[in-house]
């Protein structure tokens, strides 16, 4: 009798788990489709005030020029915004156009943008971008992404934020704080950023494609981190799946 007690407390006990189990299960949020990612729009929109916005991203508001955007974007590559944004600020009082970067001595522009990471591969990067801009483009940016990756050293990361921030065409920057919010959110699964921008494309509606680089970047320096993010602080977490997240505050 006893031992079928214990069984029977056994059984119970493991029920009980397995209950407890699915209710957490079920309780999970479900991965936000195109309509929930508007509605976080919509609040990042409104809460993004309150955040710094990407140095890349103030830069091509207030000047609207694609070369300054574009050096930006190579000045800011592996480089907090804190470093970048002085550094393109004494390398634009000096230079502003492909021929003024050309004029300068190879040593002068090092001076200029350190310490911003490998300054000085960067240097050369954009002394290379300037050359084949003249040689090209007639000194003009040229506002299609087929024709910016033909630059070396452009990446569609960059050829996706200079046509989006400093033409308003429509395009989709994803780097790793997008890839990274996207993937958390479940809206898209994908393991690379270059995967998850044909995935943006595929599902995020068109009218926020231009916006979606600026806002997820913000917010993932702020709120959305990598490791340990701050939900308790997050306006969009009363909907978010949380997926991969183990820890946070």
């Amino acid at each position: 009798m006893q031992a079928r007690v214990r069984v029977l407390d056994r059984f119970l006990a493991m029920a009980g788990r397995t209950i407890s189990a699915n209710s957490t299960l079920k309780a999970r949020r479900p991965p936000l489709d195109a309509r929930g990612v508007s509605r976080a729009i919509a609040i990042l929109r409104r809460e993004a005030p309150k955040w710094y916005a990407p140095i890349v991203s103030f830069i091509a508001t207030h000047d609207r020029d694609p070369f300054r955007t574009l050096i930006s974007c190579i000045l800011s590559l592996r480089t907090k915004d804190e470093t970048t944004a002085p550094a393109a600020h004494r390398l634009f009082s000096c230079a502003n156009t492909p021929g003024e970067i050309l004029a300068l001595e190879p040593k002068a522009l090092e001076r200029l943008i350190y310490p911003v990471g490998f300054y000085r591969t960067k240097a050369q990067v954009i002394r290379g971008i300037s050359r084949d801009l003249i040689d090209k483009f007639g000194g003009r940016v040229p506002d299609e992404i087929d024709a910016l990756l033909t630059l070396k050293g452009v990446g569609r990361k960059t050829a996706n934020l200079v046509v989006t921030e400093a033409f308003g065409k429509p395009g989709i920057c994803v780097d790793t704080h997008v890839h990274r919010i996207s993937n958390r959110w479940g809206f898209v699964r994908t393991k690379t950023p270059e995967k998850t921008e044909a995935a943006l494309r595929r599902v995020l509606p068109r009218r926020h494609w231009i916006e979606y680089n600026g806002l997820l970047v913000a917010f993932g320096q702020t709120i959305c981190h990598p490791t340990s993010p701050w939900c308790s602080r997050c306006p969009v977490e009363p909907m978010c799946p949380k997926i991969g997240v183990k820890r946070s505050r």
